[in-house]
């Protein structure tokens, strides 16, 4: 551990973290508004108001479980000082930034992991990996945008089901209103999930740092500046991504907007209640097609959906790469 780190340097580093957290709630503002606005329910810009609000308040309702798991359960505490968090944190941004660029939805989440195995490695090796964390953050890779795909896709039958006897005008007028509390729903889990890990990454600093005593724990001005951080992303809004989120994959009316949002928000809540640091980004996507294939296969535009899927792929090594880079190159300016 670095455990003479300067006051200047720790508060740059909360800082770049903090600036990680602002640009993941810009890059991953689509997750929450994007089924909201493809079915214009809102308008864009009430859109992301709407979804930084339901942000910043998610630290009321979800305890920091998943702010454990990034602080200690994807590479060792002690393996932790400057270099390995300002590399994990560029490695992540870097790739944030490239992807916003291109309009692709990738994880925000899984660079942020990439960038902190691929730093601690740099530093100490395979052995700075805790196996179990990362391995369960590898599982939920595969599984949470395959539980928002089957969730959306069962809620599309139900809602079907229940509707039948309606007209299109009532099931749309209804849904209007519903996705409302859909797309509430769903915020608060990306702000409750997505925040935690910057929460985590800021506690393992100041814990290497011996700033928060013998037991690692994460003071609750962290939580509130990393739930602002996150909200004020939101609130900027990241439009290139919306528009690949809610209108390439596939075309959306309000009651399948409900469904996607509703699925995706239950897969999040229970992923943040275990502890599970998922993508926000790949269970939104999941259930977005889901509830497309609920219509018909061929309502999904396959190509755009493969295309996230291998972002998806090269997101953790892309960003551990950057991240190595960057922590060898700190040592050799030091």
């Amino acid at each position: 551990m670095d455990a003479t780190l300067g006051l200047p340097i720790l508060i740059f580093l909360i800082a770049v973290a903090l600036l990680f957290d602002f640009l993941n709630g810009l890059h991953d503002a689509a997750n929450s508004i994007a089924t909201i606005v493809s079915t214009r329910v809102l308008r864009p810009q009430y859109a992301v108001i709407w979804a930084a609000f339901f942000n910043f308040i998610a630290f009321l309702v979800f305890g920091l479980h998943v702010a454990n798991t990034i602080g200690k359960g994807i590479i060792e505490p002690d393996v932790v000082d400057a270099a390995v968090i300002f590399a994990a944190l560029i490695g992540a941004i870097v790739w944030n930034l490239i992807t916003w660029a291109l309009g692709i939805p990738s994880s925000s989440s899984h660079a942020l992991i990439g960038g902190l195995v691929g730093a601690g490695m740099a530093k100490a090796g395979i052995s700075a990996a805790v196996w179990s964390g990362l391995s369960k953050t590898l599982v939920a890779i595969v599984l949470s945008p395959l539980v928002g795909f089957l969730l959306a896709l069962v809620l599309v039958a139900i809602v079907s089901w229940l509707s039948v006897r309606s007209t299109p005008f009532a099931v749309d007028r209804a849904f209007r209103i519903l996705q409302f509390v859909s797309a509430s729903l769903y915020s608060l889990g990306h702000g409750g999930n997505d925040a935690q890990k910057t929460m985590g990454i800021i506690a393992v600093l100041l814990y290497s740092q011996g700033h928060v005593g013998t037991d690692f724990v994460i003071p609750f001005w962290v939580v509130l500046s990393c739930q602002a951080a996150m909200g004020l992303g939101t609130l900027m809004g990241g439009w290139r991504i919306v528009r690949t989120m809610g209108l390439r994959i596939t075309k959306l009316t309000p009651m399948q907007g409900f469904c996607a949002e509703t699925g995706g928000a239950a897969t999040l809540f229970m992923a943040t209640y275990l502890g599970v640091p998922v993508s926000t980004t790949h269970t939104i996507t999941g259930s977005i097609v889901g509830v497309g294939a609920a219509r018909r296969v061929s309502a999904v535009r396959w190509n755009v959906a493969s295309s996230i899927v291998y972002a998806w792929v090269i997101t953790i090594p892309a960003s551990a790469i950057v991240a190595a880079l960057t922590y060898w190159a700190v040592l050799l300016l030091r």
